[in-house]
């Protein structure tokens, strides 16, 4: 400890320790009996390591864990070991020295705000662009929000001009870009950034662990009539992942915390503008990642893997992750929505409502949007004893899956509801449902039908990830339920320095 750089001194731990203790005598019972765990290499700790948390933990299990392998700042020297609590203190970390790519390890102590500036301020939507007006904004689309124009009020390229200005000056100020051979780690449960961008961008070799990360809210949300029948498109995502590799992110919290989209402006339609992109996004070649022990909850555009399905020259041959022991709770859609990748989803627990005040869960089955799986364009989804719990009026087991051009797809030892699933039937009448709309609407307008349509479904994924990586699963759903409530998000481990 003494031998760290101090940045700010930090808050003492001894209170938290105690509860630790608790839950890490829990942990190792959980282990005993068969925790979704790796198989480790030696000297490789399991996922939860142990009940501990240390600064040069490598990914046990899971693509992270493969070739190289992810740990982070590992064998950081004392002065690239920082400790902060502000905005200023993380950039100025992540900057190490002026040489970003060397391996530093960063502790992260209270609540770092993205809107906070040097002096303390914490800036909002006037301090970014003063004038700006989401009411008037939208009158500029006219009545029915169908099509923009300059003339239509005396404001309104003042307005456009305004809500791109503050929109790149949100931008520069709350983006945080974490470059390769990086481990940022929050020294207890209170530890976390609300209100940031964070951006693993062009990086290798990057471990978040054991923080709480609430989305940001982006004051300059875009209304765009020609997405769908029209869709509010928010700019920033908590956190994202763009042309990076090895990446580890474990016992991370990530919502919407104290501001859900339904207490956003009113838009469109009498519904809420959307303020919040992607929770934890995976896009443009980004490889190698395992998402584990985490919690992701209170969201709508949850996880995307790969931005288009014209991408295959980023994506094609990578989006390579691992989706274990997970909880993901009232999520709307994308947990997660899968284009080209091969993607693990082991143990993870999926909970939802058709009832939830602020995300409500309406599946495909039911008329509505909802899914917790999308498999998208080209993508092979290897799905494995994952539990899902669907409540509420007209709850249906439709919602577990849902294809987005997407015909490959196998599931082995899922439950629904603490029964037996078979959602590899789920996953095929949803893509048989989503070929015939699209083959009726390419006769119907004339026009070429998408490649896709011409294949069959198949549970047939071109590969297995026993054969890939070393790991162990749960075999009841109440164990799964389990390790997810009692085990997953921050403050389970104690972090050791």
């Amino acid at each position: 400890m003494t031998s760290m750089k101090r940045i700010r001194t930090f808050l003492s731990t001894r209170q938290f320790l105690p509860r630790v203790a608790a839950i890490t005598t829990s942990v190792a019972c959980a282990l005993a009996v068969g925790l979704a765990v790796a198989v480790p290499a030696p000297a490789t700790p399991a996922p939860t390591g142990g009940g501990i948390i240390r600064g040069d933990d490598a990914a046990p299990t899971g693509w992270a864990a493969v070739g190289n392998g992810t740990n982070g700042g590992a064998g950081a020297p004392a002065a690239n070991t920082y400790e902060v609590s502000t905005l200023v203190e993380l950039k100025v970390a992540l900057a190490n020295h002026g040489d970003p790519m060397a391996p530093k390890v960063i502790y992260v102590s209270g609540t770092i705000n993205g809107n906070e500036t040097p002096d303390g301020r914490i800036l909002g939507e006037q301090d970014y662009a003063p004038g700006y007006d989401i009411t008037k904004y939208m009158s500029c689309f006219g009545p029915e929000g169908k099509v923009w124009s300059d003339q239509t009020f005396d404001y309104c390229k003042k307005q456009r001009q305004l809500r791109q200005t503050g929109s790149n000056n949100m931008k520069r100020q709350i983006e945080v870009s974490i470059p390769s051979n990086t481990t940022v780690v929050g020294v207890d449960g209170g530890a976390g950034l609300v209100g940031a961008n964070i951006v693993i961008l062009n990086a290798s070799n990057v471990v978040v662990r054991n923080l709480n990360i609430e989305a940001p809210v982006d004051f300059f949300t875009t209304w765009s009539p020609d997405d769908g029948d029209g869709a509010w498109n928010a700019r920033f995502d908590a956190v994202s992942s763009v042309t990076s590799n090895h990446v580890w992110i474990d016992h991370v919290q990530l919502s919407d915390g104290r501001f859900p989209d339904s207490e956003a402006p009113m838009g469109f339609r009498g519904k809420p503008a959307n303020r919040h992109d992607g929770l934890l996004d995976l896009k443009d070649g980004t490889d190698f990642v395992t998402v584990s022990n985490s919690r992701l909850s209170n969201h709508d555009k949850t996880m995307l893997l790969g931005s288009g399905d014209e991408h295959v020259d980023k994506d094609g041959g990578k989006l390579r992750v691992t989706y274990i022991g997970n909880l993901f709770e009232n999520i709307q859609q994308r947990g997660p929505r899968v284009r080209f990748g091969e993607v693990h989803v082991v143990n993870n627990y999926f909970a939802g409502s058709t009832e939830h005040p602020d995300y409500p869960m309406i599946s495909e089955g039911q008329g509505g949007h909802s899914y917790f799986l999308g498999a998208g364009y080209e993508s092979r989804i290897y799905s494995e004893r994952n539990a899902f719990e669907y409540t509420g009026p007209g709850a249906d087991q439709s919602v577990m899956v849902s294809s987005y051009n997407g015909n490959r797809f196998s599931d082995t030892g899922s439950w629904f509801n603490g029964a037996e699933a078979d959602l590899n039937a789920v996953a095929r009448a949803s893509f048989e449902l989503h070929r015939a709309e699209a083959l009726a609407a390419a006769e119907e307008t004339g026009t070429p039908a998408a490649d896709w349509t011409g294949w069959d479904f198949t549970t047939d994924v071109g590969w297995n990830p026993a054969d890939v990586y070393s790991y162990k699963s749960f075999t009841t759903p109440e164990a799964v339920r389990n390790h997810a409530l009692q085990f997953t998000g921050p403050a389970v481990l104690r972090v050791q320095r």
